[in-house]
């Protein structure tokens, strides 16, 4: 069975095409659900609404996440709300970014 935890480590290997950090150090991922049938629904935004490129990471999430054992769909999801903000970062994140 697809586990949460197993998608979350997954997610941790996607980068931002432009800043070269994980989406989820920068916190873009704002949600995470597996049903039992191995549907994945994952819940994301961008650092900014006019960011063009949602397709750039929302396709290699489909196809990591979609090659996890037992996974059937993946869906990803654009949301705005509530804006991403640098508090949403890493610890990591923030250093590599020079926000610390």
């Amino acid at each position: 069975m697809v586990t949460k935890r197993a998608v979350e480590e997954v997610l941790t290997t996607i980068p931002d095409p432009e800043i070269g950090i994980s989406i989820m150090e920068l916190g873009l991922v704002y949600d995470v659900t597996v049903d039992k049938k191995g549907n994945v629904n994952i819940k994301m935004t961008l650092t900014s609404i006019g960011c063009p490129l949602f397709d750039l990471i929302a396709n290699p999430i489909r196809e990591k996440i979609g090659a996890i054992p037992g996974v059937k769909e993946v869906h990803v999801e654009l949301t705005f709300e509530p804006p991403w903000s640098a508090d949403r970062m890493s610890e990591e994140a923030k250093i590599h970014m020079g926000l610390v």
